[in-house]
């Protein structure tokens, strides 16, 4: 124990099997960070279920009230204006609840402590970068957890209340009726949510692999095309099979993608100011 916490004061002196037992506590802490959360949200099980699991099977979710406005005063009628949802959701084996409360307490206590993981992480990293670069990205916690909670938000008000209106009601015949398993229903919201707040990270991503040279403006840019049909086949994945639907998703992805570049761009012009300012004259 003592030669890891030496180590981690000189990282430069690590070797690799001192680089794999620092990473193995960082993991432990995250781990049991999570845990521990987790264990919060088991015991909200009214308040995690009823309200925010299936919240989006509700006519009054906001995001139903809202499109149904919407339809309204422009004329329109609207399934969002309906009383209720013509499904139900259902348990079909015998520890089917039990999982279900563990599992989503556990996802619920991931989410949360979301920042804390990025801490960790970032302790990991930190060392291995310059006093300067480590004073550079102080922000780098607060704004990665700020663009992830955009995205869990973006997916739980906008995605999943737009999967769940679509599948739900779907039917290939009146004949079939539309009683869903509970762990089919958590899935997609928990799909749904966790597949847009990693997708809000972009900007993030874009930003570490500029700084290593992998990524530049130019190359952003070029595949900026290429880039568009991705989006869209995320977009087709995480949503109803329905274009406005994708649409709806896309757009702000393809927005984070053109900040992506502007940042791209920033990285590269402080890069070079660095290297002007170091250069010598001869």
């Amino acid at each position: 124990m003592a030669k890891t916490t030496k180590a981690a004061k000189d990282p430069n002196e690590m070797s690799f099997l001192d680089h794999l037992e620092e990473l193995r506590w960082h993991l432990i802490r995250s781990t049991f960070a999570v845990v521990i959360l987790g264990c919060v949200a088991f015991l909200m099980k009214d308040f995690i279920f009823d309200t925010i699991i299936f919240g989006p099977k509700k006519m009054d979710f906001p995001t139903y009230r809202l499109f149904c406005k919407i339809a309204n005063s422009i004329g329109l009628d609207s399934a969002f204006c309906a009383d209720s949802l013509p499904f139900t959701i259902q348990n079909r084996t015998m520890a089917g609840q039990f999982s279900a409360h563990i599992w989503t307490s556990i996802w619920a206590g991931f989410i949360v402590g979301f920042p804390y993981v990025l801490y960790e992480l970032w302790k990991f990293i930190s060392p291995g970068l310059y006093e300067k670069e480590r004073k550079n990205s102080r922000g780098f916690i607060l704004i990665a957890s700020f663009l992830f909670f955009m995205g869990v938000l973006f997916g739980y008000y906008v995605v999943a209340p737009l999967s769940i209106n679509f599948l739900g009601t779907y039917q290939v015949s009146k004949e079939v009726l539309n009683e869903i398993d509970i762990s089919s229903f958590i899935a997609t919201v928990r799909a749904s949510v966790i597949a847009c707040g990693i997708l809000f990270e972009l900007p993030i991503l874009i930003f570490f692999l500029t700084k290593v040279g992998l990524v530049t403006p130019e190359i952003l840019k070029k595949y900026r095309k290429i880039a568009l049909v991705i989006v869209l086949i995320l977009s087709a994945v995480i949503t109803p099979p329905d274009v406005a639907s994708q649409i709806i998703v896309a757009v702000p992805v393809l927005v984070l993608y053109q900040i992506s570049i502007y940042i791209s761009k920033i990285v590269l012009k402080r890069q070079a100011k660095k290297e002007k300012k170091y250069v010598r004259p001869s």
